[in-house]
């Protein structure tokens, strides 16, 4: 007489021989289900772009002269194969640091700067390496730097940290990015505005507060989000500076 108790799974004794198979087939079912959720979710993510820590350039060593927007940029005046005179560099130490207390004694004056280059499109930066290594003052004669204004603008897009949206991380951009940039950003991270539209031919602009002061915590809200933003936007070098007024943020919905 055969016995028909149906099968019945205790975890701590061997595996029915009749559920086996339903057991694996389970298994191999939800293994597949789950690795095309995992598709279809990185698949309906916009592309990251090609952005990224260029250390196929090697180390790069320039010369220029130091400002502060107030974040350090060096506006290079001796450059090299890979980085051209006439270049601006948004600087950002090792992590989610800046350089301020490095670059503030020298405010205005020639110094020589090394590291390693972070690049999307056009918008560039160079993570410094620790020290007078990194960072020092040269000999030599700071020639003044032009600024050119180009007006008062009204602007749609979203406010990232540069470095990871220069290629430190994939994606850079987005609400998935968020908590991350926000953290950058505390850090001293520049911040940088994505237009949706070209402004002078640069969709990447670096974005402080009014009057070139840092930008104000109440941006770290609607870091990653959509938005409209107006604000008065100038020319250093190849760098557009966007001054961004805190009262004119509207989300786009």
């Amino acid at each position: 007489m055969k016995d028909k108790t149906p099968p019945f799974f205790v975890g701590y004794l061997p595996v029915p021989k009749k559920l086996r198979h339903w057991l694996i087939s389970v298994c191999a079912l939800f293994m597949a289900a789950m690795a095309g959720v995992g598709m279809t979710m990185g698949l309906s993510q916009d592309d990251p772009g090609p952005g990224a820590f260029r250390f196929d350039y090697g180390r790069q060593t320039v010369t220029g002269v130091i400002e502060l927007t107030p974040y350090p940029l060096v506006r290079v005046t001796e450059g090299n194969d890979r980085i051209k005179p006439g270049t601006t560099l948004m600087l950002s130490g090792q992590g989610k640091s800046s350089v301020d207390r490095r670059a503030i004694p020298l405010e205005g004056k020639l110094a020589q700067v090394s590291g390693v280059v972070l690049q999307r499109g056009d918008l560039n930066m160079l993570q410094l390496r620790g020290g007078q290594n990194g960072l020092s003052a040269v000999e030599g004669t700071a020639t003044e730097q032009g600024i050119e204004p180009l007006g008062r603008w009204q602007l749609a897009g979203e406010i990232c940290d540069g470095k990871c949206l220069a290629g430190a991380m994939h994606p850079g951009t987005g609400l998935a990015h968020k908590a991350c940039a926000n953290l950058c950003l505390i850090g001293g991270v520049p911040p940088v505005f994505v237009s949706s539209n070209p402004v002078d031919g640069s969709e990447f602009l670096l974005v402080t507060g009014p009057d070139g002061t840092l930008l104000p915590e109440s941006f770290y809200d609607v870091v990653g989000e959509y938005i409209t933003i107006e604000g008065d936007i100038e020319r250093r070098g190849d760098l557009l500076v966007f001054r961004a007024d805190p009262a004119s943020v509207e989300a786009v919905k």
